[in-house]
């Protein structure tokens, strides 16, 4: 694919490209020395597929070229491939991916684990252990306790806060025990 097809199916500019190819960031698959020449640049499907993916990189997620060069770096080992070859993430501007041996998300850069937590799982969790906090414990039933911490060190209830005062308020008030 010449240039002008590269910029129209990537979204990326004939300058843009023609930086990279000239930093030795991302070059076109057929290339003549002299890039002068008309057609001195041909991009393989590959090129054009990778070139996308860091076309959405860049402008999508904003991630940094500084960033994506050293990401290039340390995927070298995939060659051409390596835009396409592996599934990659963003995390904070930071490109993440599954790292082949341990089967991790990491950082590429840094090799910085990236923790994942569904959040329906953290949610779900949360509603679970507020639910088991409100719950007494079979010791606690019966018993009262006093605490400094617990409503300014009044005698409550135990795992309540439910002071034996307003239990006897309302006794005197004329309420049963099932209405207390």
């Amino acid at each position: 694919y010449s240039e002008d097809f590269a910029e129209a199916l990537t979204g990326l500019s004939r300058r843009q490209l023609q930086y990279w190819d000239r930093t030795g960031f991302f070059s076109p698959g057929i290339v003549d020395e002299n890039r002068r020449v008309a057609f001195s640049r041909i991009y393989t499907f590959r090129d054009i597929v990778s070139l996308r993916v860091l076309a959405k990189l860049r402008n999508d997620f904003k991630v940094p070229l500084q960033h994506l060069r050293e990401v290039a770096k340390k995927l070298s080992h995939l060659r051409e491939e390596k835009w396409i070859r592996t599934t990659l993430y963003v995390a904070n501007k930071k490109v993440v991916f599954d790292h082949p041996e341990t089967g991790l998300r990491q950082e590429v850069v840094s090799g910085q684990g990236v923790l994942e937590i569904p959040l329906q799982i953290a949610v779900s969790e949360t509603k679970q252990r507020i639910a088991e906090m409100g719950e007494r414990s079979r010791n606690q039933i019966g018993r009262v306790v006093q605490s400094r911490f617990i409503r300014h060190n009044d005698v409550v209830l135990a795992g309540t806060r439910v002071p034996v005062s307003a239990i006897k308020n309302f006794a005197e008030a004329g309420y049963s025990a099932d209405q207390i």
